[in-house]
């Protein structure tokens, strides 16, 4: 009889663990949007290509990808580290697409907006284009008068 209920409770335990997993939408548009944005400023190319849709991915498998990005920016470490802040500012989804604006506000005070454009495939959200939507905005002088 114990055994009855033991294994009973467990098998309701299992399906509860199944249903669960099965209705997880995982991270959200605006989260992909993030990561994506700081694993460029990380160059964090095992992130990226996790992210990517095939489309940005070069037609590689990851580890070609990661050994083409590292190869490509072994020489740029200046651009590491440049953001200071980013944030999902507006998110527009239709279905199975998104559209990410953020606003990466990079530590010497310049801010700069960027649309992501996602794609929903195999129940997850991929980027699969980006760009640039605004000129960087030069950080405003120290007590600069901002309505003139």
């Amino acid at each position: 009889m114990v055994v009855a209920i033991v294994s009973a409770i467990l098998l309701l335990l299992c399906l509860a663990v199944v249903v669960a997993i099965a209705k997880d939408r995982g991270p959200s548009p605006e989260d992909i949007g993030v990561a994506y944005e700081l694993a460029w400023d990380r160059l964090d190319f095992q992130a990226l290509f996790s992210v990517s849709a095939v489309e940005l991915r070069d037609g590689l498998d990851r580890r070609h990808f990661v050994a083409a990005k590292r190869a490509a920016y072994a020489e740029r470490s200046e651009l590491r580290g440049l953001v200071a802040h980013v944030v999902a500012e507006d998110t527009a989804v239709r279905g199975e697409h998104a559209i990410v604006t953020t606003r990466v506000d990079l530590r010497d005070g310049t801010v700069v907006h960027n649309r992501i454009d996602l794609i929903r495939r195999t129940s997850r959200w991929q980027v699969y284009g980006y760009a640039v939507t605004s000129a960087p905005t030069a950080p405003s002088a120290p007590g600069a008068d901002e309505s003139a």
